[in-house]
């Protein structure tokens, strides 16, 4: 006899790490219409939830044209993982100062990078219905982020030298994998079997893993080599006074010789040259003698 557990012996607490466990689902991100049904006018209706992230995705596609979004692709992250990564992240865009008061304002949320877990099954409707961006593009995104755990990181502003930041901050939030050496060395009586003993139950080990599969600035799919050479570049102040002397050197260097052909430097110029001419011609007692 098949007997059923009833729902409300399950522990609570199971009950919560299954759900939590099974709300990030990793499908690939599709871009297609859905199909349509013989006989089927009414358009799908989608619950509380699904509603809400559809938004959240189009507002995040519609402030991609002034705020750069990275592509990552996230495994095995606990939430205290994932609560240190959001640390990280922020820390990289809060002012250094050598000293702190309480009566520093807090930056605005706007002001900070955010990350965002995105369900990639919305996260397709909403990247086949917002306008602004063509087929080839949202193929593209698609194909990039497609499959996996998926996260958005989302930038104020497109300031190289922070993006850098960003870049070493995801680097430092992940933990160094350990080789089999050391893992050897750490547990040197763990392989010891004592026979007609059950063996000891050993937790598999989780390294999480975070890895940036690529970025949409300003309208422009980039790749991650790419994105790396966006981060080396400088300051947007920087590259505008750069263009500034570039297009403003030939004019000084005319202006120069202009100076310096002008006035007293001229004239020295000609009495230079009249002096060498005196000194080339013969003497006038040289001329005269037969």
């Amino acid at each position: 006899m098949i007997r059923i557990r009833p729902l409300f012996c399950i522990n609570p607490s199971r009950a919560l790490v299954s759900a939590s466990r099974s709300g990030t689902r990793g499908y690939a991100i599709s871009v297609q219409a859905p199909r349509k049904w013989p006989g089927k006018t009414e358009d799908r209706v989608f619950d509380e939830r699904k509603t809400y992230l559809y938004n959240q995705f189009t507002s995040l596609l519609k402030r991609s044209t002034h705020e750069p979004l990275l592509f990552l692709r996230h495994k095995n992250f606990k939430v205290s993982g994932m609560i240190k990564l959001r640390r990280e992240i922020a820390a990289t865009s809060l002012p250094k100062k050598a000293h702190f008061s309480l009566m520093d304002a807090p930056p605005a949320a706007e002001e900070l990078p955010q990350l965002t877990v995105i369900r990639s099954s919305i996260f397709g409707v909403a990247l086949r219905h917002y306008a602004p961006i063509d087929e080839s593009t949202t193929a593209q995104i698609a194909k990039l982020a497609g499959g996996g755990g998926l996260a958005v990181l989302s930038l104020p502003s497109l300031d190289p030298p922070a993006l850098q930041a960003v870049l070493r901050a995801l680097e430092r939030s992940i933990p160094k994998k350990k080789s089999e050496e050391d893992k050897k060395g750490k547990d040197k009586g763990g392989d010891d079997h004592v026979p007609g003993r059950k063996a000891k139950r050993q937790k598999p080990i989780l390294n999480p893993e975070l890895v940036l599969l690529g970025a949409f600035i300003e309208g422009r799919v980039f790749g991650v080599e790419n994105v790396v050479s966006v981060a080396k570049l400088p300051t947007l102040d920087t590259l505008r006074a750069q263009i500034v002397g570039l297009l403003s050197s030939p004019a000084v260097q005319l202006a120069a010789v202009l100076g310096e052909a002008s006035g007293g430097k001229l004239a020295r110029t000609l009495e230079g040259f009249k002096k060498g001419l005196e000194g080339d011609s013969p003497k006038a007692d040289e001329v005269s003698t037969p």
